[in-house]
């Protein structure tokens, strides 16, 4: 009677266990947000300082991904209508300090800015740039993943020649 009971038990938490985890992982690819349908005017935009294409930093991982172009302007950052990541929880879009990031570590141990909560998966969606912050220290945007620490995908950017790039404090 108690192996039977013991094995009930034992079953039914792995089951809870088994099944929250795939509900992370399985939600977002059910039931994804709705694509980023957000918009520049030119008021917005200002000057164009540095533009950029997210890549898939590991192509043997087939979830982490993003492709797509980012534009920087002074004032914000602009992920364009092409722009797309493969789904999961808590993304979120850092301005990072390093060069050609490629791994979790060239984030993780960064004073990187973060602009706020990744809002879709797909689509142009735009983010302000806190005031005071130097986009010339900020060669790189990253999709990062906070619950799990994980890189999804970056962006290496290359500045506009003769821009507006430092923000004015």
């Amino acid at each position: 009677m108690w192996h039977w009971l013991k094995g009930l038990v034992v079953g039914v938490l792995l089951g809870v266990i088994i099944g929250f985890a795939a509900g992370l992982f399985v939600f977002p690819y059910l039931f994804p947000p709705p694509a980023g349908t957000d918009t520049l005017t030119e008021a917005e935009a200002g000057e164009l300082v540095a533009q950029g294409t997210f890549i898939h930093a590991n192509p043997s991982d087939p979830v982490h991904y993003g492709k797509g172009k980012v534009s920087v302007y002074p004032d914000v950052l602009f992920l364009e209508k092409d722009f797309e990541v493969g789904p999961g929880p808590d993304y979120h879009v850092y301005l990072v300090p390093a060069k050609k990031v490629r791994s979790e570590a060239d984030v993780e141990d960064t004073m990187y800015v973060d602009l706020g909560r990744l809002r879709a998966f797909e689509g142009s969606q735009k983010y302000e740039i806190p005031a005071g912050v130097d986009l010339t220290k900020y060669p790189s945007v990253v999709i990062w993943c906070q619950q799990f620490s994980v890189l999804i995908s970056p962006a290496d950017l290359t500045f506009e020649a003769g821009s507006g790039q430092k923000k004015a404090l």
